[in-house]
């Protein structure tokens, strides 16, 4: 039976840090491989786009170290082939009350992968940052060396451009519809068919769709993946005139972490000189094709923390500048990375809910994606905590006996 859409080793579905990632190494290894975008490339109505991630190596999860020190390395190579720079280095400063559950599985699992650490009281804080950061007496704080910040449209550009390099083909504004099975016994493989008709196959496909995994998974299958879309609110905060140097990268300022209610992150000021990006790590759930695109979320708790942190160098009366992004939240925060099963059998793997915390790893999740298709599995990581049939076996996912990281907040109407 002759097929007649133009034919591919492997289809990739969703252009964004993982999809693009997955066709660099497929296209890496001759694959001829195909990169399909609803969108523009490098649009800002997903994930993947911005000034800044962070990374870092301090997981309440024992599970994502070997992913994070995989993908620095393959950051650094990518990095490399292309000749410019996408992440910049930094330590990292974990902190919260010394109760927190999560705080001490983090220090619980440093000690586990060896992770050279410092676990620091108010005083030793305040001494190892020269005052320019504070915690409470009650407080603990994880000092590392592996942190930094990553540029998350530039890094989106860097994997697209090397795939074209290693001979991958990338189409935007092609959004998929749906993805067959082939039923022809002797060619086997998938259709994916686009929303203006177009037709391709591909002996394996990959589906990165970002916040719209779950719809697509649900058009192709019927089946319910648990990956809420939630819409997050990115805040720039104003360095005070004469601190700028002070929390700038490439000095010894770290990318940063503060467990508790709420959870909050940041980054040394890069982007925008005289501006530190912290942010509340959550958001409104939603439709993201109905995104109610603000007005973003209550920020009296996170001026607090700037207030009680800074030592008054950053101005906490309100941010400067803000930006919404995309998340894609499982029940457990944990990935998504399995077969599609059923009649798809190993042809389709599925990735998804990323759940705000994994840009950083994408290099890492690029290479298991490819080693998933090509050859049915992936060394060097755990898949079980990723799979499907956990949702199965308990609808909350991976059981944790610690706090959620996320935080949900209801949208005013």
């Amino acid at each position: 039976m002759e097929f007649p859409g133009e034919k591919f080793d492997v289809i990739v579905v969703g252009a964004g840090i993982m999809g693009s990632s997955a066709a660099y190494q497929l296209a890496k290894r001759g694959q001829k491989t195909l990169l399909l975008e609803q969108f523009d490339f490098l649009h800002h109505r997903g994930s993947s786009h911005g000034e800044s991630r962070t990374i870092r190596a301090t997981y309440p999860e024992d599970y994502y170290h070997p992913m994070v020190l995989e993908s620095c390395l393959l950051w650094e190579q990518a990095q490399s082939e292309i000749g410019y720079k996408v992440y910049f280095k930094a330590h990292q400063f974990d902190m919260g009350p010394s109760e927190n559950k999560s705080l001490r599985s983090v220090i619980a699992s440093c000690r586990k992968n060896s992770v050279p650490h410092q676990v620091l009281d108010c005083r030793q804080v305040l001494e190892k940052y020269s005052g320019r950061i504070e915690i409470p007496e009650n407080w603990v704080g994880v000092a590392t060396e592996l942190g930094g910040v990553i540029k998350p449209t530039k890094a989106v550009s860097m994997f697209q451009t090397l795939a074209i390099k290693n001979g991958a083909v990338l189409r935007d504004n092609m959004e998929v519809k749906t993805v067959l099975k082939v039923k022809d016994a002797v060619k086997g493989g998938v259709t994916v068919v686009t929303s203006n008709g177009e037709k391709f196959w591909g002996k394996k496909c990959v589906v990165t769709a970002g916040a719209w995994v779950g719809k697509l998974v649900k058009r192709i299958t019927g089946l319910e993946l648990p990956i809420q879309a939630v819409e997050t609110t990115v805040c720039y905060w104003r360095i005070k005139e004469g601190n700028e140097a002070d929390y700038a990268v490439g000095g010894d300022f770290p990318s940063f972490a503060s467990y508790g209610d709420p959870y909050i992150y940041g980054t040394p000021s890069l982007e925008y000189p005289g501006l530190i990006k912290i942010a509340l790590h959550g958001g409104y759930p939603c439709d993201p094709d109905r995104r109610p695109w603000g007005p973003g979320l209550l920020l009296d708790s996170l001026k607090e923390w700037i207030q009680g942190r800074f030592a008054g160098r950053v101005d906490s009366n309100g941010p400067v500048a803000t930006q919404l992004c995309m998340y894609s939240i499982t029940p457990d925060e944990d990935f998504v990375i399995d077969f599609l099963g059923g009649e798809f059998g190993e042809d389709v793997v599925v990735a998804g809910g990323f759940s705000g915390h994994g840009f950083k790893m994408a290099p890492a999740v690029g290479r298991i994606l490819a080693d998933l298709v090509l050859s049915g599995e992936a060394q060097g990581v755990e898949l079980q905590h990723f799979r499907i049939s956990r949702f199965k076996e308990n609808p909350e996912g991976n059981v944790k006996d610690y706090e959620d990281q996320v935080s949900f907040s209801v949208h005013p109407q």
